[in-house]
Parts: C-alpha cells; sequence; structure tokens
C-alpha cells in the first residue's frame, strides 16, 4: 500500500493549516453540523466538494415520497463547492452508483493543494474518481462509509465481484474513519485486521438536540393536548421513513399482540412519525387497532423532532439491513430508553440491554411485544433507562469525531498534531432492569 513517507509533506511545526478535502453526494443533514465543527478547527482548512445539490434545491424524497425542504442550515459555516456536472449525467436529483456524473475532480485537488482527501462512501464513480486521482498523486485518502456485515444478502457471483472491488480499492486509500463496532467489524472482514482504523463514530449535534428536547419540555403538555393524548397514558414513538426495511409492520402488529388486552387507561399510544410507501397498508393494519390508539403523523422537520422525542416513554426502532439508526442517537438526547432490533448497526455502541434499552431478534414479533412491555410496566424504571441513555450518548459526539478524524491525519502525516483525547466520564455501573 503506498503510503505518505516522513519529508513528503511540508511541516506543520509553522503552524500551517492542513488542507483537507471532503468528498459527498450532497449536503446532508446529519453532517452539517460536524462540518462546522471541523471547519472550526484552527489548524484544518476544510473544503467540501458536494456532486449533487439536490437536498438544498427541495426534491422528493424516495423514501418519504413528499417533498422535503430540510428547515436547518446545511451550508453554513464551512468552505464548500458543488462540482460541475457531466452533461450526459441525468442530474434529476437521484442519486445512484452511476450519478450524477462530475467533472474537474483532479482540477480541484491540484488547484487546491490539499495534504489528504476524505471521501464519504465508495459506491458512487464520483468518490472512486476522487479516491483514483488522490492516490495518483500521492495524497492520503481517508474512507468513511456505513456499511456493516449484516446487511442484503449476495450471490456468490456478487460476493466474488465485492472480493474484486476491495482488492482493487485498498492501495487507494490510506486508512479508514469507523463509524462504530459493526463498521469496524466490515473494514477488517474486507481490508485485514492490520489495515489502519480510526474511531469516528456517528454522531448527532447532541447539544443542539438536548437543548431542543429541554424547551420541548415546557410544551409538552400543549402537544399532548393538540393532539388529543390522555396524560395518564404512555406514548411510543417510531420515526423513520416508511418504507419495508424500517419494519414499522414489526412495530405495530406487537403493539396490538402486547396492548389490545388492556384496559384504556394503561394502554399506550402508538405514534408514528414518517412517510413512504408503506403509509397506505399500515393505515389499513392500524385499522385492527381501537380508534385513536394508532396514530399517523406523516413527515417531520428536523426541528419538529425534538418535541416528539420529549413526548414519548420509549423510541423503537425494528429495522432490517439498517447501517446506524441515527434516530436513535437523537432520542437518546431527550433521555428516553430505545428498543432496536439485532440489525440496527449502532445497537453495539449505543443500547445496552437492560441497560438503557433492549434489542431484539429482527422480525421477532413476540420479542419486540415483551420487551415494549417491559420498558412500560414500571415508569420509574423507565426514566432510569433514559437517565443511561442520556449518559451514553455523551460519550458518542463530534468531539469524539475530530479526535478520531486527528488520530488518521497525524498517522499519515508527518507533523501533524494530534488532539488530546475528550476526557472520559466516571462511569458507575448501571442497575440492569430484569426483562
Amino acid at each position: 500500500m503506498k503510503r505518505p513517507q516522513s519529508g513528503e509533506h511540508p511541516a506543520f511545526s509553522e503552524k500551517r493549516k492542513l488542507r483537507l478535502a471532503y468528498f459527498v453526494t450532497h449536503p446532508i443533514q446529519y453532517q452539517a453540523p460536524l462540518l462546522r465543527r471541523i471547519a472550526a478547527e484552527a489548524d484544518i482548512d476544510l473544503k467540501v466538494f458536494f456532486s449533487s445539490d439536490h437536498s438544498v434545491r427541495g426534491s422528493v424524497d424516495r423514501g418519504f415520497g413528499v417533498p422535503v425542504q430540510w428547515d436547518i442550515p446545511l451550508l453554513d459555516g464551512y468552505n464548500f463547492e458543488f462540482l460541475p456536472v457531466l452533461r450526459s449525467a441525468k442530474e434529476n436529483g437521484i442519486l445512484g452508483s452511476l450519478g450524477p456524473l462530475n467533472r474537474q475532480i483532479k482540477t480541484r485537488l491540484i488547484e487546491g493543494k490539499f495534504d489528504a482527501v476524505w471521501v464519504h462512501g465508495y459506491n458512487y464513480l464520483t468518490n472512486l474518481q476522487a479516491m483514483r486521482v488522490a492516490h495518483s498523486r500521492n495524497i492520503p485518502v481517508l474512507l468513511r462509509a456505513e456499511s456493516t456485515l449484516h446487511d442484503r444478502s449476495r450471490s456468490r457471483f456478487k460476493l466474488a465481484i465485492k472480493q474484486a472491488f476491495f482488492a482493487w480499492l485498498k492501495p487507494r486509500i490510506s486508512a479508514v474513519l469507523s463509524i462504530g463496532e459493526e463498521n469496524t467489524t466490515y473494514w477488517k472482514h474486507h481490508l485485514g485486521e492490520d489495515f489502519p482504523i480510526s474511531p469516528c463514530p456517528y454522531a448527532v449535534d447532541n447539544e443542539f438536540f438536548q437543548q431542543a428536547c429541554t424547551v420541548a419540555a415546557k410544551t409538552r403538555e400543549e402537544l399532548r393536548a393538540s393532539l388529543g393524548l390522555d396524560p395518564a397514558r404512555p406514548v411510543i414513538l417510531f420515526s423513520a421513513k416508511l418504507i419495508p426495511r424500517k419494519r414499522c409492520g414489526d412495530l405495530l402488529y406487537a403493539y396490538l399482540r402486547a396492548f389490545q388486552a388492556e384496559s384504556a387507561q394503561l394502554r399506550p399510544y402508538l405514534l408514528i412519525v414518517g412517510d413512504g410507501q408503506e403509509r397506505a397498508n399500515l393505515e389499513a393494519r392500524a385499522a385492527n387497532a381501537r380508534p385513536g390508539d394508532v396514530r399517523f403523523l406523516g413527515f417531520r422537520n428536523q426541528s419538529e423532532l425534538p418535541r416528539f422525542y420529549d413526548l414519548c416513554d420509549v423510541f423503537v426502532l425494528p429495522s432490517v439491513d439498517e447501517p446506524w439508526g441515527l434516530a436513535v442517537n437523537e432520542v437518546m438526547n431527550a433521555a428516553r430508553p430505545v428498543i432496536v432490533s439485532d440489525q440496527v448497526g449502532c445497537r453495539k455502541d449505543l443500547v445496552h440491554p437492560s441497560v438503557n434499552g433492549y434489542v431484539v431478534k429482527a422480525g421477532d414479533i413476540d420479542a419486540l411485544a415483551s420487551s415494549l412491555r417491559a420498558v412500560l410496566a414500571d415508569r420509574h424504571a423507565a426514566q432510569v433507562m433514559g437517565a443511561e441513555s442520556l449518559r451514553i450518548i455523551g460519550q458518542c459526539s463530534f468531539e469524539q469525531d475530530v479526535c478520531g478524524l486527528r488520530q488518521a491525519l497525524h498517522a499519515l502525516i508527518d507533523g501533524f498534531p494530534a488532539a488530546a483525547q475528550p476526557s472520559a466520564r466516571l462511569v458507575v455501573p448501571p442497575r440492569r432492569h430484569k426483562l
């Protein structure tokens, strides 16, 4: 593998900023706050290159199935550029492995005199081209992606193609940034146990969500009243795209199995936030519930979500093939217990069974129903679990991301300083709750 040697890059002892190019498909609501945080580093000169601007133009999201215009700033606080698009590419707002196709990547890397290139995802031609050009010019490349080994099954032929692809990719990247334990396992499987890996966990803007949830708590009862919810009844929340792999139907079946025999005073509400192709089918299934028990609230924008996180008593994400599940990060900032399937990528990092929630086998309706009953059986115990969620999510933040990025850059570029790791909190072993 081609690695930069001492002396190939200018020394950073003269306080020259490290020039870092970041390639990503489009402005992403989860990434914008992190990019602002990195851009604020005094010795990093970050330049972001986007393949498409569809998320800031406003477009119909293929998952939600409705027009989406994010209500948080996606381009503020960092230097960026939208790469020119080849005329032969269909720039229709839909991203795929073959498009959009961009040009002038080599020109941008040469003119920018970048010390390192960071690429998000390896299944886009523009990103592959950026890696190829950087490698040819001896610029170290960092790769970050969401992949895990529990994604969709593949034929032997496709697995052989993937093995050949990684044989091509490995010499063209210098290190990978791991978003979590499942992602680390994936990189070691495809790149080898000794390949350089730095932690760069999938995090959200914890400060934003904690502050927003604190504000939301002041108007919690107003929201509850506007939805016509009985304050004595607990709330189960699902918030995601209503598409097959999110498995909202599993939650609906588990809810009906667990609580339909309960009296009205004890029966929880199920709030479903989101939209998508399965909504009509799910609404038809929900007709088996008692009137008012299951509410479909449609797509809600980023700034609205903290009100629902604050309102709920437990959050559930029963997905399959889920690389991470950032909604889990978000709701944990509201100090709420969480239930996820064993195919949600964040489960090993964020969900500690019987501590701040439960992990159930994907598709196991009985186990999901049991976990729901266990969390809601004791509101005080649920609050203790929620407090554990808040403690755990405090250790998955943008500060860890910046430290992981610095760790990787320090290992690759002679003279670039690595920041000290954030001070770890003293963790008292929590009380476990039996299912």
